[in-house]
């Protein structure tokens, strides 16, 4: 038989959880954040047997203890979602002064050649999924925001579309490529598609992200990629490519909605040196047993033209010279 106090402890719970979720969407974070941080929140609860209002700080630390064997990533969601929990919500401010966050491994992401970006697209003979892979890759768009793109997003005049509440709630600008131009005005005209609908409908309303994330995994098998290839790697793959190409980093964290120049500075990293001219201090040396170098591969020479919009600087791929 349950007892008065277990059914007094979980109404309790309830009740903070509730607030919980009404401070999160007064403060407007996103759905993704809201169900991620009430998620964390449940494990709590059912790892601490206690009225909320007697949490300590010690019932933190014993929690995220048994979040060893996770990434640090995930520790550290955890340690975000109960600090909002007891700062905001219980009003116990004192209790993360010396919670330290988890360190996490800052891993460089996957990317493609421009070679394997024409061999991925190419290999998708369905014309509907081609075009939202080419719309993913040539706008660095995330596949979350390409789901959600209606028709009234694209300024075609202009060359631009616009991302609303993309990550973070942010809206901001993304380039229409040239050669993409023609093919998107002919799928919402042959497909009768109104200002407010999707661009790319499923069968509830938006297309799905799942399908999307099978639709690259099934053609990086296809065009016989050997990395592991998601929707995210062709937003990677197209700002590597942009910093290949010459343009600034500035220019680039614009474009990828990016608050810190720091994230953007990753791509640097990542970046072919030979593109973006840098060379060995080896080379500049006169050594005696020099051996004889290999002409410089011709890569496929991508052009960009620079336009300014509301004093930002947006970059416009020529896509066709993608293509084979």
């Amino acid at each position: 038989m349950v007892s008065c106090r277990a059914i007094y402890l979980h109404i309790r719970k309830m009740d903070v959880i509730e607030k919980y979720k009404k401070e999160l969407l007064r403060r407007n974070y996103s759905l993704k954040t809201i169900k991620t941080y009430n998620y964390c929140l449940k494990n709590f609860f059912n790892f601490c047997h206690k009225d909320p209002k007697k949490f300590t700080k010690k019932d933190i630390k014993d929690y995220l203890e048994t979040l060893s064997n996770k990434s640090g990533s995930t520790t550290n969601v955890n340690l975000q979602a109960l600090k909002f929990l007891m700062e905001e919500i219980l009003h116990k401010r004192k209790y993360f002064y010396h919670i330290k966050y988890s360190k996490t491994p800052k891993k460089l992401p996957t990317v493609l050649t421009k070679e394997e970006v024409i061999n991925l697209i190419n290999s998708i003979c369905n014309l509907k999924h081609r075009l939202m892979i080419e719309l993913l890759y040539s706008a660095g768009l995330r596949v979350s925001e390409l789901v959600n793109l209606k028709v009234f997003h694209l300024d075609f005049e202009n060359n631009y579309g616009f991302v609303r509440k993309g990550k973070g709630n942010k809206d901001r600008l993304f380039i229409i490529a040239q050669s993409l131009k023609y093919e998107l005005l002919k799928y919402i005209k042959e497909n009768k598609l109104e200002l407010g609908s999707y661009i790319f409908k499923g069968q509830r309303g938006a297309y799905s992200v799942r399908s999307i994330q099978e639709i690259v995994k099934k053609a990086a098998k296809k065009a016989k990629i050997r990395k592991n290839v998601h929707p995210h790697t062709l937003r990677h793959s197209y700002a590597t490519h942009l910093i290949e190409n010459g343009y600034d980093v500035a220019s680039v964290q614009s474009l990828l909605g990016h608050n810190s120049i720091e994230t953007t500075m990753l791509y640097l990293h990542i970046a072919s040196p030979s593109m973006i001219n840098v060379k060995s201090p080896l080379d500049s040396l006169n050594l005696d047993k020099k051996k004889e170098l290999p002409p410089e591969n011709e890569g496929i020479k991508i052009t960009y033209e620079v336009k300014n919009l509301d004093n930002s600087s947006l970059i416009e791929p020529e896509y066709c010279n993608l293509r084979k």
